[in-house]
């Protein structure tokens, strides 16, 4: 196998990769259509408890549709979040991220939630139990909109419910400054003759569209997780809910459960310690519900408790979510390299705080992992070295042996045994360095400190494509002027091929961020200069190939 069969090879190898992160992605995401009965202003059925979460303190909650019932809007404001609260249920029916941009109108804010005619995501809660207010329940709420406060860290609301039976219920959401965490609970009065003992449910409510402006190229997650200290973490996807055989753990005392996407993802983050059951499920409009029951515990007349859940709603930022809860971090998932995927972050990211730049850091990351790989490189360009200097009598004995193929390998493996060459000495280079490249693409698809992030010049998102397309274009002139330091295969067909895969290759890159593109950029001209630097140094130790045919 020569050079040129190696990099067709490498291109080969990653094409098939991405097409089958794409097929996989498709395949999970595309659920199976189901008759959508649902009526307007319709509102989910109410879980129920398992036999085992009630046995343990546990429970179910209510179904959903896909037109949820209007109410009063409550906005809430902090440095980081918009948020919007309907008094029918206490949804949290719209998310604004103030500090990201939209995908597809950087002017405006991002919304992770949103109840819109084509996209439903919104978080819901409620309680179980006789009479007790769910997220089908009218709430009554101060008028107006709520603001954190200059200097205050924590800005309240409080829903309260119709009194019934003796029982007073205040849903309490409550936003902290500088986080995307919000607090949602429940202020439970007991002013009945006898003892209750609800359950309280937590869910997220969303269709299996993927967000919009996800490019159809780049294999990216849209669907439900779950972790458990002793299963870690699953992901299921919307097509898995469909079956109703969703392998993930239903009843834990720790872990979590979220909705993942590009780059984002909310996760309700029950306190470890505590029992819990899980459930997802498809409901009528096509809507999936993916939450957790937790127990409120008995309350006896007269008596009260409060029962609070954190929920996570923002961008998946590495260096905060392990902090959060034990497996948070797994939510930037790269795939089966993440053990090389994660030091690469790192340190582009310890780079970054050097030099304030990411596409900076990218070029620097280049250099160092071209610098731990010179080793290997330098012995594949030597091999390509030699392998010029020999190109000539390969021909001419291709040339004399015509269709005898046999007899011309013959020859062929006789001149490398002679002049002491391994045609494999170009592979290995190659292969060790195919999972550094596909763990740095997942790196700069999925880590959301890149998006929108700046270079210079026309690139002011190295998350995206370069807008015109410029560093694919030059990407590709690099790629001509390696074919060029390298010998010209034999075979005329790879010839030709060899010659249109810069072009192919150019326009395949189109659709790539501009960070990846980036990288393989400065990894071709760092290539460039190497092979050249062995060229030159071959030929000014007079490498002269034997005179045995």
């Amino acid at each position: 196998m020569d050079s040129q069969r190696l990099i067709l090879f490498f291109v080969f190898s990653f094409s098939v990769f991405l097409l089958l992160d794409a097929w996989q992605r498709d395949q999970r995401s595309e659920p199976a259509p189901t008759p959508q009965t649902t009526q307007k202003g319709e509102q989910p059925a109410l879980p129920r408890p398992s036999e085992k979460l009630v046995a343990s303190q546990a429970a179910k909650p209510p179904e959903g549709s896909a037109v949820l019932a209007p109410g009063q809007t409550i906005k809430v404001e902090t440095d980081f979040l918009r948020a919007e609260i309907s008094t029918q249920g206490g949804d949290l029916r719209r998310l604004e991220l103030k500090r990201h941009r939209d995908t597809l109108e950087k002017s405006k804010n991002f919304e992770l939630f949103q109840d819109q005619p084509d996209q439903v995501y919104v978080a819901q809660s409620g309680l179980l139990g006789n009479a007790l207010p769910n997220h089908r329940t009218v709430f009554a709420a101060r008028a107006g909109g709520y603001r954190l406060a200059e200097g205050a860290k924590i800005v309240e609301l409080r829903l309260d419910a119709p009194e019934v039976n003796g029982i007073k219920v205040a849903k309490v959401y409550r936003f902290h400054r500088a986080s995307y965490v919000v607090d949602v609970g429940y202020e439970i009065f007991n002013h009945s003759a006898a003892a209750i003992q609800p359950f309280a449910y937590f869910q997220l409510l969303r269709d299996s569209k993927p967000p919009a402006g996800d490019s159809a190229m780049l294999p990216t997650y849209t669907g439900a997780a779950v972790y458990t200290d002793k299963e870690k973490f699953q992901k299921v996807a919307f097509a898995d809910i469909d079956k109703g055989k969703a392998p993930y753990p239903k009843n834990s005392n720790d872990g979590w459960i979220a909705i993942l996407q590009h780059y984002f993802f909310s996760a309700w983050l029950p306190k470890n310690g505590t029992p819990r059951e899980f459930y997802m499920r498809r409901l009528d409009g096509g809507l999936y519900a993916a939450g957790v029951i937790v127990p409120a515990g008995s309350i006896e007349p007269g008596k009260s408790t409060m029962l609070a859940v954190p929920l996570y709603a923002g961008p998946q930022e590495q260096d905060k979510l392990d902090k959060l809860a034990p497996g948070l971090d797994l939510t930037v998932d790269y795939g089966w390299l993440t053990i090389i995927a994660v030091p690469l972050f790192w340190v582009l990211a310890w780079i970054n705080q050097w030099v304030g730049n990411w596409g900076i850091a990218i070029i620097l990351l280049t250099v160092i992992i071209k610098l731990l790989f010179y080793p290997l490189s330098e012995a594949s360009y030597r091999s390509m070295a030699r392998m010029r200097v020999l190109a000539p009598r390969l021909q001419k004995i291709k040339e004399q042996y015509g269709d005898d193929r046999q007899r011309m390998q013959q020859a062929m493996m006789e001149i490398y045994k002679t002049e002491k060459i391994n045609p494999l000495g170009g592979c290995l280079p190659i292969v060790v360095q195919i999972p550094v490249f596909i763990a740095l693409y997942w790196v700069l698809l999925a880590s959301v400190e890149l998006r929108h992030a700046p270079f210079m010049l026309w690139i002011d998102d190295l998350a995206s494509p370069d807008p015109w397309f410029i560093l694919p274009i030059v990407m590709g002139a690099t790629m001509i002027i390696q074919t060029k330091l390298n010998p010209e295969p034999p075979d005329p067909v790879q010839a030709k091929v060899m010659k249109i895969m810069p072009i192919a290759f150019s326009v395949f890159f189109f659709f790539f961020p501009a960070g990846l593109v980036l990288y393989w950029l400065v990894n071709n001209v760092l290539s460039i200069a190497q092979q050249w630097h062995i060229n030159r140094v071959l030929e000014r130790a007079n490498l002269k190939p034997s005179s045995k045919a």
